[in-house]
């Protein structure tokens, strides 16, 4: 080929070249293009779903308030309206003093609960009685509704018999309101007669404006709840209330969580494709610019000057694209080359230090740069991490490569790594310690504690250990939150650092739990004045969110080397002193002893022999009969469980029963009594029960109704012939669930009586709203007759009460023949004791049945 054609050869190619990259490029683009579109696409459609996601939750909430707000006040109207002193003085007369003076339906129903109206509508459809706004009216319901009762009066006197009130909403001068409505009547009080008209009803009116609106949707998590325009109707989505909205529309301002999915994710992808197109506008310059340089460098094959500078040109384009700064020293440690980003990634001046000493910049911790550089270890590919100050004066960390040059001195790069190197010291930090608080955690207690227990701590100056949990903690997690349980945690947390000394050291080491170490605690005095503080710190109160938080604390302490010298030993021993100090009420504290330990492993020996002894019948039934005091007649027998154990012999349900529901042995325990003791008494005559005694945790857990129906359904016994006794401790926890599961358990057919009546804070309202068959008198009361007049006037105003209220009275614990006397001198029903039977096994129990004499003899 000629020479004056090559040139033109060499372009003709270059040009191709080109062309074909930039077509690839192009449509390389389109694809990416495609592939944002439908992201962008998948994007809006995910973020449009989670909005009408969140709406359709906020609708839901918003109508279980509602719901809720109708349950509520219809229980309060009929605790009212179904009283015999309201039917009274509102019904048989109209006793202003009594009902408003006195404060029994009157202004205190406006303060505490925030009803607008009161109203007493007698049966001629008149209003004997209103009060509006806490203020004593005379006005007519009608006119102040603005809209006829007679619907309203109906209904509520329709559910006279079964005692049911009713709820409507309807509109009242342009707002939604709440009324409910129940008649009053005489309830269960024998000694009011109740008279010939129609009863009066009582109607009880909440209006909801905005503000109590605004306050239901924060309670039940739907913000800003209000009355809907017509704007905000002809959205679609909004609570009807009424009938088809006639008391008006409830609209709130739906979190738009989609939104904010697009507000952060659009621009992302934004971002993305526009680094996609500046990716591809760079490898297009440059593939352009290596197709003319490599153009140029055919052309010049004999110009060596311009072919360094293309080489150099494009060392320069590798070197600015790189994260990384480039350096150069000479012989005598100066730079004589740092790249342009140096100064982006620095802040400081190229000029000023290019001739500049490198020690002066860099330092590293072993040592001077230099001296590592000229190590003759040093692997060419080894690197160093070094330290300097950038422009604004902050300490960065970079990591330095380097290898030497042929003419002297070193090349390298320096690459930044101040912030992985700030992440593993964080890592390191939460490592030991706790996240929330910032407390040492477990390891940094363990590491701390080897240390100190290699100083070889001596029994007079004893290194002190204290495990200190907080007391009525799990309520504040579960009446404000587990963010208020953690406010409560941080401020306990500072609390506990202020009482100890510069060297000891506070650990978080669980939930509410934490572990003090003492170095320099003197004596035993000492400590206890410490515990003292420590309780009396955590006792004040604890504000979050203007309500004030009260906790305590218990404490157990273990000392070093007196108790222990490992650090496992310590630590259990200072849990088996807290559980002392916790056993012993709470709010305390206990230094470890033996015995202690002792008790642990006794109790851990019976549990694992309880666990043993229910796979493998060890346990017991006996019976003691109940009799029916007036006539001396057996009614039925309560079920006792006893453990025959191999080695201690027969051991009563006092020793072992606690065991059993700490450990969770109490549910499979309890099945046992269950099905053995229906399976028993399905053998007896049909006009003998058996009762059998529920532990509170039943009713937490356990499926206690099927439990039931399966021991019903495998013995065969009428449900009615077996009671079920619980103790008030189910209902003080948790009253709305125990009262779901006992109206439950009462359709199964079976009765429920209520054990240890008046030991705890037995209350008339669980008598009356819980669906009691019978209640059982604690032993106590007859144990103390000889020493206490007074028991025996409780006895009988018990027996009063459970006559009025139509439940089966039974006395436990009559010892004495002076006890059912005085029992059938108040005409109590039932009763049980060791004066009447003791406990027997089923063979003795069968064997006492057989004894007609027996059945047929009184008492």
């Amino acid at each position: 080929m000629p020479n004056s054609l090559a040139p033109i050869v060499r372009s003709l190619s270059t040009r191709t070249s080109l062309s074909l990259t930039r077509t690839s490029l192009f449509n390389f683009m389109i694809l990416l293009a495609g592939v944002f579109a439908a992201a962008a696409y998948s994007l809006i459609y995910l973020a449009h779903d989670m909005d009408q996601s969140e709406q359709a939750e906020s609708a839901f909430h918003t109508r279980k308030a509602m719901q809720s707000m109708e349950k509520s006040m219809r229980l309060t109207v009929k605790d009212y309206a179904f009283w015999s002193d309201a039917y009274k003085h509102l019904h048989l007369k109209v006793d202003n003093e009594w009902a408003y003076t006195r404060g029994n339906i009157g202004a205190t129903l406006f303060q505490d609960f925030g009803f607008q109206g009161l109203f007493v509508v007698d049966d001629a459809g008149r209003t004997v009685y209103a009060v509006v706004d806490g203020q004593l009216q005379t006005l007519d319901l009608t006119e102040w509704l603005d809209q006829p009762i007679t619907q309203l009066l109906e209904q509520a006197r329709a559910g006279v018999e079964s005692e049911t009130p009713i709820s409507t909403l309807i509109n009242v001068r342009g707002s939604p309101a709440l009324v409910a409505a129940a008649a009053i009547t005489p309830g269960t009080d024998p000694t009011v007669v109740a008279d010939d008209r129609e009863p009066s009803v009582l109607i009880f009116v909440d209006i909801l404006d905005g503000t109590k609106l605004g306050v239901i949707g924060d309670d039940f998590g739907v913000n800003k709840l209000h009355i809907a325009t017509p704007n905000e109707i002809a959205k679609g989505t909004f609570v009807a209330l009424g009938n088809n909205g006639s008391a008006g529309n409830l609209y709130w301002q739906p979190e738009r969580p989609g939104m904010r999915l697009i507000g952060v994710g659009l621009p992302l992808l934004g971002l993305a494709a526009l680094l996609v197109c500046l990716m591809t506008w760079v490898i297009l310059r440059r593939s352009t610019a290596a197709a003319l340089a490599l153009d140029a460098s055919h052309a010049s094959l004999q110009n060596s000057r311009s072919a360094l500078a293309t080489s150099e040109a494009r060392f320069r384009d590798v070197v600015e694209a790189s994260s990384d700064w480039v350096w150069e020293i000479d012989a005598d440690w100066r730079f004589t080359y740092l790249s342009e980003r140096f100064e982006s990634v620095t802040g400081l001046t190229r000029d000023v230090w290019i001739g500049a000493a490198m020690n002066d910049l860099l330092t590293t911790e072993g040592g001077l740069l230099s001296q590592w550089l000229c190590n003759p270890q040093r692997c060419p590919d080894l690197s160093v991490q070094c330290v300097y100050l950038d422009a604004k004066g902050q300490e960065r960390t970079t990591r330095l490569a380097a290898r030497q040059m042929a003419c002297g001195g070193f090349r390298g790069t320096a690459t930044d790594v101040t912030e992985e190197v700030e992440a593993r010291r964080r890592i390191e930090f939460l490592s030991q310690h706790d996240a929330l608080t910032g407390l040492p955690n477990r390891t940094r207690l363990q590491a701390f504690l080897d240390g100190k227990l290699k100083a070889l701590p001596t029994p007079e100056r004893p290194l002190v250990m204290l495990s200190l949990d907080l007391d009525r903690f799990k309520p504040v997690n579960d009446l404000l939150g587990h963010a208020a349980g953690d406010r409560v945690l941080n401020e306990v947390s500072s609390r506990l650092t202020a009482c100890v000394r510069h060297g000891d050291l506070v650990a978080r080491v669980g939930g509410d739990e934490f572990v003090l170490i003492l170095t320099e605690a003197g004596t035993q005095d000492e400590v206890e004045n410490l515990c003292g503080r420590l309780i009396a710190a955590i006792e004040q109160a604890i504000c979050i969110d203007e309500q004030e938080v009260f906790i305590s604390a218990s404490i157990g302490i273990v000392l070093a080397p007196n108790d222990a010298v490992e650090v496992a030993e310590l630590l259990r021993y200072a849990d088996i002193a807290l559980y002392e100090a916790k056993a012993a009420g709470r709010n305390t504290w206990r230094f470890y002893s033996g015995e202690m330990n002792a008790r642990i492993i006794e109790r851990r020996r019976l549990e694992s022999d309880l666990r043993y002894a229910i796979k493998h019948g060890e346990l017991r039934l006996h019976f003691q009969p109940r009799y029916r005091i007036a006539d001396g007649q057996m009614v039925g027998a309560e079920a006792l469980v006893r453990w025959q154990h191999p080695v201690r012999g027969l051991i009563a349900p006092d020793t072992f029963i606690a065991i059993a529901e700490e450990s969770g042995l109490i549910l499979s325990l309890s099945d046992w009594v269950l099905a053995t003791a229906c399976a028993c008494a399905a053998e007896w005559p049909d006009n003998l029960f058996v009762s059998v005694n529920l532990s509170p945790i039943e009713f937490k857990r356990g499926d206690l109704v099927q439990r039931v129906h399966h021991a019903l359904n495998t013995s065969g016994i009428d449900p009615a012939r077996v009671e079920l006794e619980i103790t008030e401790s189910v209902m003080l926890e948790d009253a709305v669930g125990a009262l779901e599961i006992m109206h439950t358990l009462k359709q199964l057919g079976v009765r429920i009586a209520m054990d240890d009546f008046g030991t705890g804070y037995s209350s008339l309202s669980y008598l009356r709203a819980f669906p009691f068959d019978g209640l059982k008198i604690d032993r106590s009361f007859l144990t103390r007759l000889e020493d206490s007049a007074d028991d025996k006037a409780i006895i009988q105003a018990i027996v009063g009460l459970g006559r009025a209220l139509a439940l089966t009275v039974t006395a436990e614990g009559i010892e004495t023949a002076e006890h059912l006397a005085m029992l059938k001198a108040v005409a109590c029903d039932e009763g049980q004791g060791y004066f009447l039977s003791r406990p027997m096994d089923v063979t003795a129990f069968n064997g006492l049945l057989a004894d007609d004499r027996r059945h047929t003899q009184p008492i």
